[in-house]
Parts: C-alpha cells; structure tokens; sequence
C-alpha cells in the first residue's frame, strides 16, 4: 500500500494504532536497529519479515531488507537446510543494505539458533521460542546440550517465550485444528516484536483482512495471534524496555515498499506505455526470476502479454517474434536459463531485433545454490555466444533502480535496435526498500520510428546516428521484408556469403554498440576528483560499496566511488577518470569478472575485492578490502 511520504509523525501514528503503553515502559530512542527473523521454511519467517517492513516504511522508516530462502524444496522440518531467514535493517536516516549484522535475532527453533548465531554479535539479543527446544529438535540441529540452558549463551541478552503454547491459548476458543493454530505463532512473534520496536498494528491488520477476507476464521486466527504477542510484551514484567526508531527525512513524495523483481515488471510497463507499443513477456520459470512473470501477468489490463513457455529456448524464441511483430519484448531467465538462451540471443544479434534480456543472477555454476545471489554471468553476458555477437549490457544497483534501469534499457533496445542484456541478482530481486513513486513528468517518452519511404526501403539501411536499422511491422504495405539468422547483405538484408560482406557486417554491429555511449551521462564520482583509491562498484555492490566508501572518507582517507551501469560499452569518460587515482579496486561478488574486463579495455593493473559466498557483501568487508590498498 503506498503512503504519503512525511505526512503523519511517527508519535501520533502510534498512539492512533496501538494499546495504552504502561508508566513503567521506559523507551530508548535508536537510530538504526537490524532484526533477523529464522525458523523453519514452514514458520512464514518471509512473510513476518514483509509485514515487519511494511510497517516500518509506513511510518517513515528508510528500510533495506535480505530475505534467505533454503535451497532445498522440502528440507525436513527442524533441519539446518530447512532454516529460513528475513533480515531487516530500518533506520531514521538514508540507508543503503539491510545491515551486516543483526541487533536482535528472532530464533523460532534450535536450527535457526544454530544457522544464525554466528552472525550475532555479543550483547545483542536472542528472542528464542522456549517451546521448540525440546530434545527431538535440539538433535535435528546437532545440539548436545539445551543452549537455553548450559549456559553457552550467557553473553547475549535472551528473551525465552514459550511463543507456540501462548499462541494455542490465544486461539483456544477458536473452531480451528491445532496444525492452523500452530501456523499462526509467527503473527504472534510479530506482535512481540512490534510492541519491542513501538510499531502499530494498524497495517498489518488491515493487509490480514484484505489478505484473507474469504476465510474469517484464519483472519480472526491470526488478528488474535498478533494481538495476544503484542499484549504479552505490554503487560509482561520481564520487560521494562522498548524502542523507537523516528522517521527518516526522506524525499517528499508518494512511497511505497518495492521489491527488485517488483520494479523490474513495472519497468517494462512504463516504457511500454512512454512508447505507445504493447509490451510482451517470455518467460519460462526459474528462481529467482519467476516473481517478474507473476507481477506482470497482474498487469495485462496495460496491453501486456506474458508467455509462461515450455522451456528457455521457447521463451526467447517467442519473445524475438514479439520483437519481430512489432511489441516492445523482454525474456527473462536466471543464471543457467541464460545459457540456454545464448542462441537464439545471437539470433537477435543477426536480425538487429530490439530484445531485453533479464538475467536475475544466481550462485552457480549450473544449478549452483539457487536462492543464493551472485554476480558471476557478467562474462558470459559480455561473450557467452558464438561469433562476433556483441550486445549491449546493463546491471541494476538497487531493488528500487531496477525501475529505471530497465526503463533504459527498453529504451537503448528500441533507439538502436539490438538486443540489451539487463542483469539483476537475487539480493536486488527479493530485497526490499521504500520507493518513491516518479510523476508522470518525470519519466521522458520515447519515439520510436516505425515509417519510412517506400521507395528508398531497405531492411538494413542505417540511421546515420545511430546506425539502427529501420524498425517495420510485417506486412506494412510498400514495406514488405523477410529476416533471419543467415549473414546479411548492407543496406538490401539479403543472404550473404560474400567474405567482405561478413566482416563489414560484424564492424557495423560492432560500432552500433560503441556508440550507445551518446546515450550515457557523465560518470558521477563520489568524493575528490583524484587521490590513492578509486572504488568501482557494479550491479547490488552499490549499497554495501557506497556506505563502505562513506565510512573511510570520513576517517579522512583518499578515497573516491564510481557505480556502473553500463558495462558494455563502458562509459568514454572512464580512461581519463582512471589516470586521476594511483590504484582503481573492484568489488564484486565472483572472482574478478569486471575486473578482468577493465584491465583488458585500460591496460592498468586493477585490483579485486572479492567474495563468493552465496550472501552480498557486508560493510565490514569492504571497508577491511579498502584498507588493504590505502
């Protein structure tokens, strides 16, 4: 639901939502605070981390979150593999990650205890479901020993609740089995948790009504659930103390709470409607992509055609003949599904059909870890096709600038008529943060031509700026022509075998990459214009980067930040910023791909911060990486 940005203070949201608070509560004022929830992939842990975000963008909260899925379908239930997790970091000032490390950790079961403590520092808190420790568990997750009780967690602050038997005495009245019951303990730990952090329940009420209209008595299941978690907090004596996090003094405006892959589909039904043009959609499933279709088949009312195919290569396959009819097209895939798809995007090479490919990346290779983020087909987006094939590729730096960034890249398809690989990852496809929605004036229509004279018609005649050939609607009169994956003649389209042709040909798709760089703005650099270390960023290392960044120029250290989102062609300004600093650093999450690409187009010795551990980087990390080069 979105929300007048600044519109309400936070105080008198509260007391227009919640009970009474008792004299004997003390509030702390906090500025940032990091909350983990993990159970079970049974607990709904992502769907209390959701409902806890929403709550905290409602009031005003700027909040970045990193939802951690299990890769197992149907781990068992209490196993390590199965723990599910939902980290939100939700702060009174601008934020940029969802926090290295977590304050307070929500451990709905010994496993989930076990999986997160690590990440833990000593003194924050353990909120443990007393309930789900019991033998038959604490084996599950290779425990020797109760740590509620052996003393192993004496240095943290642990809160016991024995959350699964007040929830069931919450619901006792209720004409419900105890297996639906159970399912609503995690709405009671949400109640809990808004009543530490001084949240209303307002909204979440509200989404519970909307949500489940059709089944009051699972409504009024998990309405009473939440409430009673709330009021234990409120009337407990074991807790004399809750917190507040105020607003944060963000851009005026309309927000709402936006997921990448959310962005992403309303991208493509953005620039659809700037360009007057139906938009199509071909997609096969696979995670973490499959959300882009499901958002936008919600959409089809706005001229939108989604095509759940068969297979990958049907996918692109119908998606380039979209492309050929005339509708502005996108594919969609994740890590292998772009291998899979690399033929028929040389296809769209050779027909110089405008084509969006999205690539939400996954930690591979092959089917890898496959609810793991990473950035590891930057490579085979730049070169993972046969022949001189280049395309053009983009990466997306937050959830919220998948939004446009997509929009550019529909666009740069159209204009210069060429497949545009636009890469995401599983970090910005299912992390969270507060969007402002744009005004209409702000978003900038664009034309595309789709007339030309009869009489000097060419399919592969080029506009001199852009070298985009003309783009036809088959079967226009005076217009007729036939493409295919055969070289073609300049200028006619016709089949070529000729040798000089073949080169001349691969030249002209060559440099109509190179020159999208007219569409590029100047490189913004974050900090001094010169010094020690530049730091370059791409894709989801923007937020962890930046702040990183912030933190060692504030220890007065020569240190400056450029984020890319163009890869291919790179920015032209890039040469003459790079002779500026003694050492330029990527960080990135593979081994070094940008890396490689940058020391081959610079001839400078680029350096590599690195992790490829399924999970973004933490600050800590890269700040530790920067030191090293200072």
């Amino acid at each position: 639901m979105a929300k007048e940005g600044q519109n309400k203070p936070e105080e008198e949201k509260n007391e227009s939502s919640n009970p009474k608070k008792k004299p004997n509560h003390r509030i702390e004022e906090l500025d940032t605070v990091t909350v983990r929830f993990a159970g079970d992939s049974g607990d709904g842990m992502q769907l209390t981390g959701s409902q806890f975000t929403q709550t905290a963008a409602y009031l005003g909260n700027d909040v970045s979150t990193l939802p951690d899925y299990p890769a197992e379908i149907r781990a068992p239930a209490g196993s390590l593999p199965g723990v599910s997790g939902f980290q939100i970091n939700f702060s009174s000032h601008d934020i940029y990650t969802p926090g290295d490390v977590p304050n307070v950790l929500v451990a709905m079961n010994p496993a989930a205890l076990k999986v997160n403590l690590k990440d833990l520092p000593l003194g924050e808190m353990i909120i443990a479901n007393r309930d789900a420790f019991k033998e038959h568990n604490l084996i599950k997750a290779s425990y020797e020993t109760n740590p509620l009780e052996d003393g192993s967690l004496s240095a943290y602050r642990v809160l016991e609740i024995p959350i699964t038997t007040l929830n069931k005495e919450a619901l006792k009245d209720l004409p419900i089995t105890g297996k639906e019951k159970d399912r609503c303990k995690n709405f009671y730990a949400l109640g809990f948790m808004f009543w530490l952090f001084n949240r209303p329940l307002d909204p979440t009420l509200e989404w519970i009504d909307e949500k489940f209209a059709k089944i009051e008595h699972v409504a009024e299941a998990n309405k009473r659930a939440l409430k009673a978690g709330y009021f234990y907090g409120e009337t407990s004596e074991v807790f004399s103390t809750h917190y507040r996090v105020r607003s944060a003094k963000l851009k005026p405006g309309l927000y709402r709470q936006v997921t990448g892959n959310e962005c992403t589909a309303m991208g493509m039904v953005a620039a659809s409607q700037l360009a007057n043009r139906p938009l199509f959609y071909g997609s096969y499933p696979i995670t973490p992509a499959s959300e882009v279709l499901h958002e936008l088949a919600r959409h089809k009312h706005f001229n939108i055609q989604t095509f759940q195919a068969e297979d990958e290569i049907a996918a692109i396959g119908a998606s380039i003949g979209a492309s050929f009819g005339g509708s502005l097209s996108v594919t969609g895939t994740s890590g292998p599904g772009l291998a899979l798809k690399s033929e028929a995007i040389g296809l769209a090479v050779m027909t110089e059909l405008p084509l969006v490919v999205l690539n939400v990346q996954r930690a591979g290779p092959s089917t890898g870890m496959p609810t793991k983020t990473e950035q590891g087909d930057l490579l085979q987006a730049m070169m993972g096709r046969n022949g001189e094939s280049p395309v053009v590729v983009m990466a997306a730096a937050t959830p919220s600038d998948c939004f446009d960034t997509m929009i550019d890249a529909m666009r740069i398809a159209a204009k210069y008529m060429t497949p545009v690989l636009l890469l995401t990852d599983g970090y910005l496809a299912n992390g969270a943060e507060p969007w402002r929605i744009p005004e209409l004036k702000e978003l900038k229509k664009f034309e595309i031509k789709g007339l030309v004279d009869a009489k000097s018609f060419h399919p592969y005649k080029r506009d001199e700026k852009t070298l985009a050939r003309p783009w036809i609607t088959p079967g226009t009169k005076g217009l007729e022509h036939r493409i295919g994956g055969l070289e073609k003649q300049d200028v006619t389209g016709a089949v070529s075998y000729d040798p000089l042709n073949h080169e001349k040909m691969s030249k002209l798709r060559a440099e109509k990459i190179l020159r999208v760089t007219q569409d590029i703005p100047p490189t913004k650099i974050y900090g001094k214009k010169s010094g020690k270390v530049l730091i370059v960023s791409w894709g989801s290392t923007f937020g962890a980067v930046k702040t990183a960044v912030e933190r060692v120029q504030e220890d007065g250290k020569s240190v400056s930040m450029i984020h890319l989102r163009y890869i291919n062609p790179l920015p032209k300004d890039l040469g003459e910023i790079f002779k500026n600093f003694e050492q330029v650093v990527v960080p990135e999450l593979n081994l070094g791909q940008l890396r490689m690409i940058l020391r081959d187009r610079f001839l400078i010795d680029v350096k590599g911060i690195n992790k490829l551990q399924g999970q973004p980087f933490k600050i800590r990390e890269v700040v530790e990486g920067i030191e090293k080069f200072l």
